[in-house]
């Protein structure tokens, strides 16, 4: 799981939401604060609130862009002692620090799935030099002598106690990296900004000196090894918050082991056990059920500084969720020889699995957290059980404070119950990996039944036991607002009208307009970006309301207007992930004069300095400024879209300057991101000039993210990620073949037209595992549509098929919602409302393949000239 997620579900049950979420004047949502930063403060300080922080700021302030910077870390049990004797010593002294704003957002920072950069941090103390910096921790040091706290992986440690130290920002300043991403920034020895790193190891830039006070600790750091240990680690295969787990050799035998990493106060789950102490409980059950079916051998028991390590029998294969990727049939859309062929398997991996829990049972252990991730199959197709580190004792009846939403039962569900509920959700997951959807309504459970039973030939009373349990163990747990009788039908009877209403009906009821920082309910970025923009804020979700027929709501545009008006110096200036886009949907609403008041105040700003993707850099950009310049007249506006042509042109460079994987460490492919999106506004630029150079470099930057695309095993052309491939919208091969089809508008070209078609073939899978416009089927549905006035004759009946078949298909995630039909965000954990991952997006989906109007995306829509074409 992405470890963004997990912090954002714990505050509501259907949405991603923060804890210190809400209503500001109200407390809505609102977290209890910690005690000590609720002092009175000295004359002239102020509190600030900075999203999960509290920060205190003196009269005058005295911090320096960037420089030295002292971490506090806590656990829960102490965090109290620790806050207040920072702030003891801060506040007299006029030192500015910020805090966190609650016990649950610092406990939340040390989570299993937590950031690891930012494990256990309570306080962050902002020194004015070098010199404050030695003297604050010469007075915190022995004032915190002997309290615990998570080690700051980030940071270096000083002494054994709480406090740490990195270099880094102070300031707000931001930067572009390579692969197009704005990220925080320093200023290195040439006053350039570059990227401040913020991973989990303690880095010194290049340009700065360590201070001759931390040398000591630098050297205690480096002191640490695994040189007096019986193994050697050969490979990473794991990180989480909670540790690491490597592959190593067992130096006195030569035999291939897994090492798995517990740290100290790191890795909590929701009963405050942290990561060490579940290794050592890991360690305890797997002794216990040696030689049990099904439970790899555990080798050893050991401690590396504080950190403690388990040794275990390497296995060579596959966690199952990668076998069911690898193996399933519908992703190609394979036949009924190879569906049968693919249940044979499932129910063999499942007939194994029941075997082995059954024997634990036997021996009086729960496992307590089976999922695919936690089932190994081995290369015989034998399987094995991972994660002992949440088991218990079935006569203690307990539940787990670790959980996989698409696996864990209700609250209530305690001992052997969680493994049958589980083994219950394996049977529907093997087939239709869409189990998470049961934690928002437990009714969906009959409807992928149904749906396993429609695809595959499975015996009747696999899928009837498996309901059996579901029903008795969660179907009373649903949310009242998704509770239904029954699953929910979709489409709608009633066609597009009803359909449409559905899906306005439920977004509109998710509304929120008394909160501040969001009016709808999206996906976890709303709360990085401000929930004002196109892509996971209120602005797109309007769009999307009005250009497929729902009603205008004053109350809502006018939260849009005074968030925009209020914006901060902080909010991006992007078309989907800022004030562009803002821009775009108040002026389509009819508010010019605040329209044109948001996108002055972009260009005041350093926009050129952006990427060149659409998503937040010169390609939205320019596409915006050429819009309001149509709208306007304004010729200063037209230079500008110009200027931003140009420069996404100058930085092309040659085809062969890309690698051939998108995303991670390089720049990301397609339409969002990719040259997919620069390329659309090469070829506005050359509509509005006649200059076939600018058509020349769309050729380039298209050729550019076909060079990250590969065929997969179905032959279809998908975006390589390294990883994985990714076929859909926003950063998968889909947004690229929209983007081929306008360039072919304009002109012919037979590699592209070839590219078209096989880019063509990966809309055309039955499974998709999200719903969502950007990534999901949603996305897969627009592009038929837009794809669809391309053709005409057999080959547009075909697509015109795919669509019906593509917009059913969204029924197998659809959930009710107030009255209304409702779709899952990222990773199915929540539902979403935003149009770039919810419901908002499927809205506009549908409606750009069913209304009887055109409906796109801001931007995307065709030139009147070339809507008949056919290249």
């Amino acid at each position: 799981m992405d470890d963004r997620y997990e912090v954002f579900c714990v505050a509501d049950r259907l949405f991603f939401d923060a804890l210190q979420g809400g209503d500001t004047s109200t407390g809505e949502n609102a977290a209890r604060g910690f005690a000590a930063a609720d002092r009175p403060l000295p004359e002239g300080w102020r509190r600030e609130v900075r999203a999960d922080w509290l920060a205190f700021v003196p009269p005058r302030r005295r911090v320096p862009a960037q420089g030295w910077k002292i971490h506090a870390s806590a656990t829960p049990d102490n965090a109290e002692r620790v806050l207040a004797a920072v702030l003891d010593h801060c506040l007299p002294r006029g030192i500015e620090c910020k805090v966190l704003r609650s016990p649950r957002a610092h406990f939340l920072r040390s989570a299993k799935y937590a950031p690891r950069g930012h494990s256990g941090k309570l306080v962050t103390v902002y020194p004015e030099d070098e010199a404050e910096c030695a003297a604050i921790l010469d007075a915190l040091v022995p004032a915190l002598d002997g309290e615990p706290g998570p080690y700051i992986l980030s940071d270096l440690r000083i002494g054994a106690g709480p406090l740490y130290v990195r270099y880094g920002g102070f300031a707000g300043r931001y930067c572009v990296t390579g692969n197009g991403d704005v990220v925080a920034a320093i200023e290195d020895d040439r006053g350039v900004l570059v990227p401040d790193p913020r991973d989990p190891v303690f880095r010194v830039p290049p340009w700065v000196a360590v201070p001759d006070f931390l040398a000591p600790h630098l050297a205690a750091r480096n002191a640490v090894t695994t040189a007096d240990t019986p193994y050697a680690i050969e490979q990473v295969i794991h990180f989480s918050n909670g540790g690491g787990l490597y592959r190593g050799r067992d130096t006195r035998t030569g035999a291939a082991v897994v090492l798995k990493e517990g740290r100290p106060y790191a890795g909590l789950d929701a009963d405050g056990t942290d990561a060490a102490t579940r290794v050592r409980i890991e360690h305890a059950f797997l002794t216990r059920l040696a030689g049990a079916p099904g439970v790899p051998e555990v080798r050893d028991l050991f401690t590396i500084g504080e950190h403690q390590f388990l040794a275990m029998e390497f296995l060579d294969g596959a966690a199952l969720n990668k076998e069911v990727v690898a193996r399933h049939p519908m992703v190609a859309d394979g036949g009924p020889a190879a569906r049968a062929a693919y249940t044979r398997w499932a129910l063999s991996i499942v007939e194994q699995v029941d075997a082995a829990v059954a024997a634990m049972h036997d021996r009086g252990v729960v496992h307590g957290d089976l999922h695919l991730f936690n089932i190994f199959v081995r290369p015989d197709d034998s399987v094995r059980l991972l994660d002992f580190e949440v088991a218990s004792l079935a006569a203690d009846d307990a539940r787990p404070g670790l959980g996989n939403q698409g696996f864990a039962p209700p609250p209530a569900v305690r001992g052997p119950d969680l493994d049958r509920y589980a083994l219950a959700c394996l049977r529907l997951a093997v087939f239709l990996p869409l189990t998470p959807l049961l934690w928002l309504a437990p009714g969906k459970a009959a409807h992928l039944a149904e749906i396993v039973a429609a695809q595959f030939p499975v015996p009747p009373d696999y899928l009837t036991d498996a309901l059996a349990t579901i029903d008795r163990l969660a179907g009373p747990a649903a949310p009242p607002q998704t509770r239904a009788d029954g699953p929910t039908r979709w489409p709608a009877a009633g066609g597009w009208a009803a359909t449409g209403g559905d899906l306005r009906r439920a977004i509109t009821a998710s509304a929120s307009p008394r909160r501040s920082d969001r009016l709808f309910p999206g996906d976890v970025r709303q709360f990085e970006v401000g929930g004002l923009g196109l892509a996971h804020g209120a602005a797109g979700v309007l769009y999307a309301l009005d250009v497929t027929g729902g009603a205008r709501s004053p109350e809502h545009e006018q939260w849009l207007l005074t968030g925009a008006r209020q914006a901060g110096n902080g909010t991006m200036i992007g078309m989907y992930d800022g004030l562009h886009g803002v821009a775009h949907v108040l002026d389509h609403l009819g508010h010019e004069q605040a329209a044109r008041a948001v996108l002055d105040r972009c260009l005041d700003a350093n926009w050129r300095s952006l990427g060149s993707d659409l998503y937040g850099g010169l390609a939205g950009i320019g596409l915006n400024l050429a819009h309001f310049a149509d709208r306007t007249g304004d010729a200063a506006l037209r230079a500008a879209a110009r200027d931003a042509a140009d420069l996404v042109a100058e930085r092309l460079g040659p085809v062969e300057g890309v690698p051939q994987v998108s995303g991670g460490r390089h720049p990301h492919a397609g339409l969002l991101r990719g040259g997919a999106g620069a390329a659309l506004l090469l070829l506005r630029a050359c509509d509005d000039t006649g200059d076939p150079a600018y058509l020349d470099a769309a050729a380039t930057a298209l050729r550019q993210d076909l060079r990250r695309c590969r065929r997969d095993a179905g032959g279809d052309l998908v975006v390589d990620e390294g990883w994985r491939t990714m076929p859909y919208l926003a950063a998968g091969s889909v947004g690229i073949g929209l983007a081929l089809g306008r360039y072919l508008d304009r002109r012919p070209d037979e590699e592209f037209a070839a590219a078209a078609a096989q880019i063509h073939g990966a809309a055309l899978s039955p499974l998709y595992v999200q719903s969502g416009l950007f990534a999901g089927r949603a996305g897969i549905v627009y592009y038929l549509a837009d794809r669809r006035r391309q053709l005409d004759g057999d080959a547009a009946r075909e697509v015109d098929d795919a669509v019906a078949a593509q917009c059913a298909a969204l029924g197998w995630h659809a959930l009710p919602y107030r009255g209304g039909t409702a779709f899952p965000g990222e990773q199915l954990l929540r539902l979403s409302m935003d149009l770039a991952t919810g419901t908002a997006g499927v809205l506009l989906a549908i409606g750009a393949a069913q209304h009887d109007r055109p409906v796109h995306l801001p931007l995307l829509a065709t030139p009147a000239r070339f809507l008949n074409a056919v290249p």
